[in-house]
């Protein structure tokens, strides 16, 4: 069995791989174009191979997708002058790779379960090969950030972004909802190049920046009901807890109350959620490690890391993914302005969906194995995964996964988003497998994580994908329980 240690060196080993590549192409006078995902993972990648290549003035360009596909395969081959590098994508999707660029060079610099063997010309970056975990151990960010690092030591500044993008990846699942194996030695870089600093505190959504009332409705993870999207409501319970809202006609924000103050307020939304049913393990889950980015402004959305992971994830599912890598890569300007109001129209939409499911229950149907959000047209496909996230993150008793779709008419096809806990897991429920089993045998495509995974299948075969993967599911815990 070979040690934790030698697993990661072994995927640095990978990593520097993919840098002398990168290096040799760019040397021969060859165009970089980087592919990558639409999420704040996927962001945050970009700009880290963004700064790194413009650092080495090279020529690139980028480009961010929703999802990856035969059509976004064969784009990339047409590019016959370029590199391609697919950061945080492309793992699931070896088969049509290898078709499509066969015998070409290609850098992936994924986290996702790999889906079979990769060309031998292709450079496979990716911490499932060497037994790492993708959904817990490093991000997509963090393994562009390894192959940045590796392509000049004074890259190490841009250790910050991996760091966002793990956050924005729910990558927190240690002790006090820290980041933990590979993610630590990237925190590390972060702390020593004097860009991050760690504290513990309550992680509601706007802590530095917003008034506390506010900052507790703007709180979705985990959902709390009666709260979250409801300001006034937030300023009623704060005001009941004798919390002063304000100093000198100036609003309170968190980052302001006293520790006896932060105990009080979570004493009392643990009093609250239990009211609804829930368990102490939810309220939990708003206490843990903060990462401050010392040198962003204070007052604005990047400050808090986890904070900038929403922004990022916000300007990708609201359709403006160019300015989060451009923000990645510098730029406080304009771009941020307008990346703000994004946010908090995504903000907006998010808790507009979110009620939506509570006053339409029956839209979370519960099978034998599973929970299945039917989001239909009502929530968009951009939205769907980020809803079944919170969804997994707030239900009282998550004894299930949960399969969330949305239909995207045009395209003739339903997106799948899927959660796990990771108690789920350990009864033997990966959902990435599940994700590209069910999608194959359903004329679709599928993969991720073993809590978290996604596919795309046509809608005429929604019923038939759904029994499957509820049978498959039912049969897995079954197999577990007896042993098998």
């Amino acid at each position: 069995m070979i040690n934790y240690e030698r697993r990661v060196q072994n995927l640095m080993g990978e990593a520097c791989r993919a840098a002398k590549v990168i290096l040799e192409h760019i040397e021969e006078g060859n165009c970089i174009s980087v592919f990558s995902h639409i999420d704040a993972d996927g962001i945050s990648a970009a700009g880290i191979m963004g700064v790194t290549l413009s650092r080495i003035e090279a020529r690139f360009r980028i480009r961010i997708e929703r999802w990856f596909d035969e059509k976004m395969a064969s784009e990339i081959a047409a590019e016959k002058d370029s590199l391609p590098i697919l950061t945080d994508m492309g793992s699931g999707y070896i088969d049509i790779l290898n078709e499509a660029l066969k015998g070409r060079d290609l850098v992936i610099l994924d986290h996702h379960q790999p889906s079979g063997k990769h060309e031998e010309t292709f450079v496979h970056v990716n911490p499932e090969i060497f037994g790492i975990s993708g959904a817990r151990d490093i991000s997509g960010a963090g393994v562009t950030y390894l192959v940045s690092k590796e392509i000049s030591e004074k890259n190490r500044d841009l250790a910050y972004l991996a760091v966002i993008g793990a956050l924005g990846d729910m990558q927190d699942k240690n002790e006090g909802r820290s980041l933990g194996g590979v993610n630590e030695i990237i925190v590390k870089d972060a702390v020593e190049s004097g860009y991050l600093k760690v504290e513990t505190d309550l992680l509601f959504f706007g802590r530095e920046t917003r008034p506390i009332h506010k900052a507790l409705a703007y709180t979705t993870t985990p959902f709390i009901p009666g709260l979250s999207g409801e300001e006034d409501k937030c300023l009623t319970f704060l005001t009941e807890l004798g919390i002063k809202i304000k100093e000198n006609d100036r609003w309170r924000a968190l980052r302001d109350l006293s520790q006896e103050e932060k105990r009080k307020i979570f004493s009392g939304i643990s009093d609250h959620l239990a009211s609804y049913g829930y368990k102490l393990n939810i309220a939990k889950k708003l206490i843990g490690a903060v990462y401050v980015l010392v040198n962003e402004e204070r007052w604005t959305p990047l400050r808090d890391a986890r904070e900038f992971a929403l922004l990022l994830n916000a300007t990708g599912r609201m359709e403006k993914p160019g300015l989060g890598v451009a923000i990645c890569m510098g730029d406080r300007g304009r771009c941020l302005k307008e990346a703000d109001g994004t946010l908090e129209e995504y903000r907006k939409t998010m808790i507009e969906k979110l009620r939506w499911l509570d006053e339409h229950r029956d839209r979370l149907e519960e099978m034998r194995g599973i929970y299945v959000l039917h989001g239909g047209q009502t929530i968009n496909e951009k939205m769907i995964s980020a809803i079944s996230t919170i969804l997994s993150t707030s239900m009282p008793n998550m004894e299930k996964p949960i399969i969330a779709y949305s239909i995207v008419q045009e395209e003739k096809l339903m997106k799948v988003s899927a959660r796990a806990t990771d108690s789920l897991t350990r009864k033997g429920i990966n959902l990435g497998e599940i994700m590209h089993i069910s999608a194959e045998r359903f004329s679709g495509k599928g993969g991720g994580h073993d809590v978290a995974a996604g596919a795309q299948i046509p809608i005429n075969k929604k019923e038939h994908f759904l029994r499957f993967v509820d049978d498959l599911v039912v049969r897995k815990l079954k197999g577990n329980e007896d042993g098998g």
